[in-house]
């Protein structure tokens, strides 16, 4: 069963109370809670079965042994590792740490990356979507879209606003007037926003080129141009990039740029490449569409001192992280995939031969659009993506299996080779902590100590919790929240 119909297959109180009695008075109860405790309380743990054995490489003997034959269902639980936070708050909190970690080591150094990167050119920018249509915005002490009374669009509706929103208004990012809002525009944008970002990264670096008077290629011989961002989801439903864009020096963070690639330079050549990015859709009776960016461009200086004028190396680090663990349910949308497994939404398996499993809708059986739990302006975005998904212009788009994202494709948050550290080394070493961990507490040798094997063999066995289940691992994981967020205080203290 899928983490979707999961959600949709809610236990009865009668249920879940008596499957919490049985849980905690279940004789192996507290291994059940250590294990829930180990994944920091997952929502949706992967259940292993099998075995793992330490051997002496030279004689055979076996040091250690570890079979899953004694744990509670015979299982081993291991976190999920989703990073959403509509998924699993606690495997998402794990990826915005190493996020946190990841974006500081390349603002301040650490972790592998030498401090003197702090006193490269850094700037934080925002690049954002161009408009497809007035929506409702909330404006401090000022009406919404202040218009003449009386003044009436195309279709008999008022092209202006004159409330003042709250900021939790539920209008909010709708649009004024749903029949003059561009959909297939936005759409189409929203699912070329990774190649916006992509020629960005190419202009940038010829921009700073010509500003030198050099060519590009002799420019990389003495400037490395590194980035880091992350993608955020407006209230309209469409995404813009809050980036790290650092000079360093032609072998990255570990050598300063020279002299003459400083702030000044970076920020000068952010605007003309803003603007010199174009993507054309594909031909179509639709039309075409020159997708740029938005006219809305920020760029903020990252300073060493937070007081100043500009923003802290923590607070953007935090920033970024932040927004790494959010997903399209932020603009009123859903968390998974509407799209059919056994079609990739198509409706068909062969030119010949319907999908037995949607019966040629392309949707997740059981699914409509019209009953989906979003809002009118989501919903016209995802039908928008449905159909313009079905023509074989926009094929390589795949917009009916990146529905529920409103068609973003993308990366949530990626970054240059040469930025900082990856995600996975934080991972491994967090790995080999626990596993060097674990070998002290068993008296064996030290891991990657060349006289041991590790043999082991593992399977899938299923994936989340019962309903009492599920109901203690909450808890474990808020109690996990707590404690680490009062280590977090006293280390800041």
């Amino acid at each position: 069963m899928s983490k979707e119909e999961q959600r949709d297959d809610q236990p009865s109180d009668t249920e879940w109370m008596t499957d919490l009695v049985r849980l905690v008075n279940a004789p192996d109860y507290k291994r059940w809670q250590s294990m829930v405790a180990a994944t920091g309380g997952c929502a949706h743990p992967v259940h292993l079965a099998g075995q793992s054995t330490i051997v002496d490489a030279g004689t055979g003997e076996i040091l250690h042994a570890y079979t899953t034959d004694a744990e509670p269902a015979g299982h081993l639980l291991v976190a999920c590792g989703n990073r959403r936070a509509s998924v699993c708050p606690a495997c998402s909190q794990t990826y915005q740490a190493d996020t946190f970690h990841l974006i500081r080591a390349g603002l301040t150094g650490g972790k592998g990356v030498p401090e003197t990167v702090s006193a490269h050119p850094r700037a934080f920018v925002t690049l954002t979507a161009p408009s497809f249509g007035p929506v409702h915005s909330h404006r401090d002490d000022r009406a919404c879209r202040p218009r003449k009374h009386g003044m009436l669009c195309e279709h008999g509706r008022p092209v202006g606003c004159h409330l003042r929103h709250e900021p939790h208004d539920e209008r909010l990012g709708q649009p004024i007037c749903p029949d003059c809002y561009d959909y297939p525009g936005a759409v189409l944008w929203q699912a070329h926003a990774g190649a916006l970002w992509h020629r960005f990264t190419l202009a940038i670096r010829q921009e700073l080129a010509n500003q030198t008077g050099m060519t590009r290629r002799a420019f990389a011989q003495h400037v490395k141009v590194s980035f880091a961002k992350v993608a955020e989801y407006q209230r309209r439903g469409l995404i813009h990039f809050h980036a790290i864009i650092r000079l360093d020096g032609h072998a990255g963070a570990y050598e300063p740029p020279p002299d003459w690639a400083d702030h000044h330079l970076l920020v000068q050549a952010i605007p003309p490449a803003v603007r010199q990015v174009t993507v054309t859709t594909p031909p179509s009776d639709l039309g075409r569409w020159d997708l740029i960016w938005g006219d809305q461009l920020d760029i903020r200086p990252i300073l060493l001192d937070p007081s100043a004028d500009g923003l802290s190396e923590r607070a953007v680090a935090s920033y970024i992280a932040k927004y790494a663990t959010k997903g399209a349910e932020a603009s009123g949308t859903i968390d998974h995939r509407l799209s059919c497994r056994a079609c990739a939404g198509r409706g068909r398996l062969s030119l010949m031969a319907a999908c037995g499993h949607c019966h040629g809708t392309g949707l997740k059986p059981g699914l409509t659009l019209d009953a989906l739990p979003v809002t009118d302006h989501a919903r016209r975005m995802i039908r928008t993506c449905w159909n313009l998904g079905a023509r074989p212009e926009f094929k390589a788009l795949r917009l009916r299996p990146w529905a529920h994202m409103l068609g973003f494709r993308g990366h949530f948050s990626s970054k240059s080779r040469a930025y900082s550290l990856n995600l996975a080394d934080l991972r491994n070493a967090r790995a080999a902590h626990r596993a060097a961990d674990a070998r002290e507490r068993h008296g064996l040798p030290a891991l990657g100590d060349s006289t041991t094997l590790v043999l082991g063999h593992w399977r899938f066995a299923g994936i989340g919790y019962t309903p009492g289940e599920a109901i203690m691992a909450e808890h474990i994981r808020q109690r996990v929240q707590t404690a680490r967020h009062i280590q977090a205080e006293r280390e800041d203290g």
